[in-house]
Order: C-alpha cells, then structure tokens, then sequence
C-alpha cells in the first residue's frame, strides 16, 4: 500500500545576479530555492551569523571559562544518535582546544538508561566526579535527570535545538536558539551546531582573558563533525547552516576530517575527494547511528575521539558490522510494519491508507522504531509512529513518530498531553520528528487521539504527495559536465533539496539487478545516444511500459572509470505513447 506522489515543477519568484561562470542550469535550480545571488547559493564561513546573538550563551561561556581556568572536570553528556554523537565528540574536542584538561565523554545507553540525561545515568555518572555537565542535543526536556545532578552539587549547561516545554528544567545555563523568545536569527541548528556556536563564543572569551598565550586554536578543524551531525540530523539547511556544512565537507574532501570519520567514509566505499552531503546523509550516518540503535553510541564517540588511524580503522569496521545487522532487523521490522498497516480499522473501502497509523509490535526493536515510522511515512504520506517496548517485555512502549509538511508532530503530541495529561510519559521533539514514550495501556487511548488530532488539521490537499521538479533538462543538458557541476554545487539537503528533474523518456530495454532494482537504457527526445538510469527497490513484478515519464536525478558514473552519467529515478509511471 503506497500513495503515489504528484509531479509538480517548482518556478522561481525573482531572477538573480549571476557571474557568467553560473551555467543557466544552475542559476534556473538557485532561484526556484529562493538563492538570487552566489553568496545565498554557496555561503562562506564569513557570513554566519554572529555567536552573541545566541540567547543564554554569556552565562554559557562563564560557566566553561570558569571551569577551565579551575582545572574542574567538565562532562560532555552526548545522545545516542549521530547528532547528538557528533556534537559530545566536538564538545570534547573543542574544549580540549580551548585548554580544557579534565573533560569527558559520557553517553546514556538506550537500553540501560533511556533518552538522555536521566536520573539513572546521573547515578552512573557519578564515579566520574563530573563538576560540571554539558549536554549536548538535549536536555531541554531532562527535568528530572538535571534535578538529580543538581542535588549532587554538579554545575549543569544545556545545549539542545529541540522544541522546549512550557517549563524549563533547572539548569544553571541553557542554550537553544528555540527557546520562546530567543534572539537568534536561525532556529535551524542541530545541536552540534548550538555547540559550535558556544565553543566560537568561549573562544572570545577566553581570548579576552589572555588565555592564549601560544596562539589562538582554529576551531575550523572541528567543522567536519559539524557537517556530519548536521546533515544527519535533517535540519533544514539554510543559509547559516549550508555555510557550516558546506566548510565541513571541504575540509573532508581534502583529507582533513578526524579520523573516525574518515575511516567512515572509506568503509562506506565512497570517494572522500568527491563526498556530497548525500553521501553523508546514506552511507557514513548510518553507521554512526547503528551503534546507538542497535548497541551502545559510547562506541561511535570512542571512534570520532581516535586520532590513530589504524585503531580508527578498526572501530569504523565494527559499526559497519553493527549497521549490517540494523539493516537486517530494519528490513523485517519493516515488512511487518507493512503487514500490520493492512490490518488496521481504518483502512478505507477503496484501498487509501489509514490517516495516522500507530503501529506496534512486542518483539520490534526500540532503536530502529524510527526508521520504520520513517519508510512507512515515505510509502504512505501520513504521519506514522512505531512503538516498540523500552526494554524486552517491559511495560513502557518508546515510540518514534515521523510526519508531513503541514502537519506539527510534536505540536500535535503537545495538544494530545494538554487535552489528556499523563496519556504520555514523556515527549519532545521537532515538526517533522518526534519521541514519546507511555504505558502500553495507554496505547489504545493514545491511538483514538492521534487519530483525532490528525483528522483535524490533514486535508486532502495535504494528503497528496508531491515530488517538485526542476522541469526538464535539455538534450545538452544531458552530459557530464551539468552531472559534475550538480554534484558540486550543493550542499543540498533539507530546506535546501538536492535538484530532482521530469520528462518523458523511451524504454529501449530493463533488467532486474541486485534483488529488486530496475536498470533502463532510455532514449530522450533529441539526444542520439541512450542513456542508463537506475530505479533503486524498483521492480513490483511487473515490466515496465515501453514509454514512461520519470522524476530523476543527474548524477555521474564512474563504474569501471567510464567517466559517465547516469539517471536515478525516484518515481515514474507510464506515459502517452506520444
């Protein structure tokens, strides 16, 4: 069961200033994004926004001064997936850059502790003698974890990007360019870039002090895990975060990332001199993330923190394992997820998907819950979430949902607690993504409200998927140059999508490769020569027709260094025979 997206091209509402070194192509792709001038289409690391800006960041910044200059040990308390473990990795290393003797990795296990800095992790933390914790992608909604630390006479800093409640925990400091009233001009940063900002502004401060005496540290260098969470983490990428990113994957094109994540990126079997955002985003993220779900992130971090490239070798190979066995789990997981969507009430008489499953299963995996509820999303456009026990047999059922624009999750589970407080345990989260947990006795009252919330804010028009297109590219168009020129051009990401093109296109023969992938060769109108293109998990049993029209990206291939192009097709479906 799938809703079948609508091709719709996207225009550009004004025209920009362009050198003429911008080929037409890619001037046409800037401006249907909103990018009118070189500068908003590729940012530079000049023009980000400047750190003071950040609401909470003056009582941030004394606070690690503070413990610097006192030698105290500082805790950098990270979360289990790859933002949150990017950014305890970059606070490590930040602060150690910045003179910090005493400072530490701390990870919660999400078998053993649950989400974030919880009153059980404090507890374990506490061999440690942390005086000063830093969390890092959350702890906005760690009321209860921060009390504990507090009562044990620990300093706490929070750092987070996630929607806040209507109280805050008692923190002695707290940076989130999403708390009500915050001055900072973007409320996109993931948090490895909230902790960036920070170690920017500590930086200042610490320079005014007379810290330096040895010369400034560059903390440029910590750019490529700034780049790696950020793109993991699906923020949008607007201006202030394509110019962090976009530094990041320069400094990873030319060999200069940690060597964790360089280690990563050759496991994953990709060209580091040629490494996109979407390499990010499919092959070295994951990996990273495999251990949070499946094991413990403590291993990830452990991995971003190697500076020995043989050891960092070592590691990369063991959370390559890990992904393996989450892909295994994922896929069946997700099969059942499929079959249990056929089974619910609320499936309509003629086939249309349910408008907001809840979907669980006893046996399911607590930390792939959220890839599941993220391809049932993609397959349906609904807004889907999957629970799955927070321990084996237990009682308490961790959800992770998933939506679609114009529909707030998180606002929604908000709505949900005020109308029925206590349903949910806990939640927290963004507009596309977001966590909860509750009693699996609650489950079926819980269902009856989303359900609810769903079907008063969802209209039809919302319902309709949409893949926007650039249109379509010409016969010149076709080549390697406009293939290499896309692939450079980004970075592309949320907010800021990887340019996606239509058109009409002859079958002039297919094949079935791997398991259910389709390989064309396809004729375009006006260009003599065929052309290969590729429809990843493709094939539903059935040939396709001699003529389709397809939504595609232009992308190289370099397979046995044909230095050639070829067409990845998202999506098709049988055209007029013209």
């Amino acid at each position: 069961m799938t809703t079948a997206p609508r091709i719709r091209r996207r225009t550009a509402e004004a025209a920009g200033q362009w050198p003429d070194n911008v080929p037409p192509l890619l001037r046409r792709i800037y401006e249907a994004r909103g990018a009118l001038t070189p500068d908003q289409a590729q940012p530079r690391l000049g023009q980000l926004l400047p750190p003071d800006t950040l609401g909470g960041i003056g009582a941030a910044t004394a606070l690690l001064a503070d413990a610097i200059l006192h030698d105290r040990h500082i805790v950098i308390v990270g979360d289990f997936d790859c933002d949150g473990a990017t950014a305890c990795a970059l606070g490590v290393r930040g602060l150690r850059l910045l003179g910090a003797r005493r400072v530490s990795p701390a990870v919660p296990n999400r078998m053993v502790h649950g989400y974030g800095l919880s009153p059980a992790l404090v507890d374990e933390l506490a061999a440690l003698k942390p005086e000063l914790l830093v969390t890092v992608d959350h702890g906005i909604a760690c009321h209860n974890g921060i009390g504990a630390a507090k009562a044990r006479g620990w300093q706490v800093l929070v750092t987070d990007h996630h929607l806040p409640g209507d109280a805050l925990p008692p923190a002695d400091a707290i940076v989130n360019p999403n708390l009500r009233g915050d001055p900072f001009p973007s409320k996109m940063l993931a948090g490895v870039g909230v902790m960036f900002y920070v170690l920017l502004a500590l930086r200042r401060v610490l320079r005014e002090c007379g810290t330096f005496d040895g010369g400034e540290p560059d903390l440029s260098v910590l750019l490529d895990l700034v780049a790696v969470g950020t793109i993991a983490d699906l923020v949008p990428l607007d201006t202030n975060n394509r110019a962090l990113v976009g530094a990041g994957l320069r400094r990873l094109r030319a060999g200069n990332g940690c060597a964790g994540l360089q280690a990563l990126v050759r496991v994953a079997g990709r060209d580091a001199a040629r490494l996109t955002a979407a390499d990010i985003g499919f092959a070295v993220a994951p990996r990273l993330n495999a251990a949070g779900r499946l094991e413990d992130m403590a291993l990830g971090i452990e991995c971003l923190l190697c500076d020995d490239p043989a050891q960092a070798e070592e590691m990369a190979h063991v959370l390559d394992g890990i992904n393996a066995e989450r892909r295994g789990v994922q896929q069946q997981m997700t099969v059942e997820a499929q079959a249990a969507i056929a089974r619910l009430d609320d499936v309509s008489a003629d086939g249309q998907p349910p408008l907001a499953p809840c979907l669980f299963d006893p046996e399911w995996h607590p930390g792939v819950v959220g890839l599941v509820a993220s391809k049932m999303k993609e397959r349906l456009h609904r807004p889907v979430i999957a629970f799955a026990p927070s321990e084996p047999g237990g009682a308490t059922l961790r959800g992770s949902a998933r939506s679609i624009p114009g529909f707030h999750i998180r606002d929604a589970l908000a709505a949900i607690d005020a109308a029925q407080p206590g349903l949910m345990e806990r939640f927290g989260g963004h507009a596309m993504a977001a966590g909860l947990t509750l009693d699996e006795s609650a489950l079926p009252a819980f269902r009856i409200a989303f359900h609810r919330q769903a079907a008063a804010l969802l209209d039809d028009s919302l319902l309709q998927a949409e893949l926007p297109s650039d249109g379509e590219l010409l016969p010149h168009e076709l080549d390697r140059m406009h293939a290499d020129a896309l692939r450079c051009a980004g970075p592309w990401g949320q907010g800021f999508p990887e340019p996606l093109f239509d058109g009409v296109f002859d079958v002039l023969d297919w094949r079935v490769v791997g398991e259910r992938h389709l390989k064309f060769s396809l004729r375009a109108a006006g260009r003599a020569q065929p052309i290969s293109a590729i429809h990843f998990s493709g094939w539903n049993d059935q040939p396709p027709p001699a003529r389709i029209h397809a939504a595609y990206q232009l992308d190289t291939d370099d397979w046995q260094d044909r230095r050639g192009i070829q067409l990845v097709l998202r999506h098709w479906l049988a055209a007029d025979p013209g």
